[in-house]
């Protein structure tokens, strides 16, 4: 099927409205008058519909020319767009990259680094997915993501991953100043805690059996969808837990929450960088550009220190 509207007769009219004349257009395309009178007149016989208004001494867009060329403009943003990111792509650069994020950490975290990639230039798009949990591992092992940040030690499936230790999370019992645990002496013991409601984070793994921890017997349980929501929840008084201590600090110093003395012990979790191994010698098959750059950027030493602890055997 013809399509009359093509690349070329986008860029004519574009250059038509911006230099204001047939002959400012055919000198900036380098072309004879004629043949931009040409592809105009072709244009509009092929549409049945007129284009400029040609009644005073400079041409003039019509109210349909006007909307063809202000949507013709997007298709040609859009190609130039297309153009540079093939050539990116020939370069080694992917068009698109994947990191998971998981919810024990903000994803704030990775601005910095984000930031600094920007800077290079490259037209690659960034998606930063929130994974709970399991969750992070099984949108990994699936490809759903090409890289994690914050992927646990604890619940690593089998497969060829390639990994680097950020360091450890550490956790704290706590709940709202007024919760009623706040008035018990010493430390307390899974049976008083038991008869509180345990605001639990979903794991969001689709694949992987999900995983469920410092939850006691007997517990009632209210879930949410991440910790961020978990750690709301336990400040307005909703239920008890686990929280990691990094990203409560502000609130157990400003009394926001308060750390309970309970006779159960959580250690904390090890987190790791973690990206698909795909061959024998540790390196990845068709390594993308972005990929190589975030693996190695996250890698550097202490640059998470705000919410990553050092990891020690």
């Amino acid at each position: 099927m013809h399509n009359a509207i093509t690349i070329d007769a986008l860029k004519v009219l574009d250059a038509i409205e911006r230099k204001g004349s047939f002959a400012g257009a055919a000198s900036e395309l380098f072309r004879v008058p004629s043949a931009i009178s040409y592809t105009v007149q072709k244009l509009e016989d092929d549409l049945g519909i007129d284009i400029f208004d040609r009644t005073g001494h400079r041409a003039r867009l019509t109210p349909a020319g006007r909307y063809l060329l202000d949507e013709g403009r997007a298709l040609l943003d859009a190609t130039d767009a297309l153009a540079h990111a093939t050539k990116q792509v020939a370069q080694g650069w992917e068009t698109r990259i994947k990191i998971a994020v998981n919810s024990l950490l903000p994803m704030e975290a990775l601005y910095p680094a984000i930031r600094e990639f920007q800077a290079l230039g490259v037209p690659v798009e960034i998606q930063l997915v929130e994974e709970v949990f399991t969750g992070a591992w099984d949108a990994l092992q699936c490809r759903r993501v090409d890289l994690v940040f914050g992927a646990d030690a604890m619940s690593r499936p089998a497969g060829q991953f390639m990994t680097r230790i950020l360091g450890q999370i550490p956790f704290r019992y706590a709940v709202a100043p007024d919760h009623p645990l706040t008035r018990h002496q010493g430390p307390i013991n899974e049976e008083v805690v038991s008869a509180y409601p345990a605001v639990v984070a979903a794991d969001s793994a689709r694949h992987l059996q999900p995983g469920t921890t410092g939850i006691f017997s007997r517990q009632r349980t209210i879930t949410v969808s991440n910790i961020a929501q978990k750690i709301s929840a336990q400040k307005a008084g909703l239920g008890v837990g686990w929280l990691p201590e990094p990203l409560i600090r502000e609130s157990l110093a400003s009394g926001e929450l308060v750390e309970l003395n309970v006779e159960a012990v959580r250690q904390p979790a090890v987190i790791h960088l973690a990206r698909h191994q795909d061959n024998q010698n540790g390196e990845l098959r068709c390594q993308g550009n972005a990929l190589k750059w975030f693996w190695d950027k996250l890698s550097e030493p202490h640059q998470f220190s705000r919410w990553i602890d050092p990891h020690t055997q």
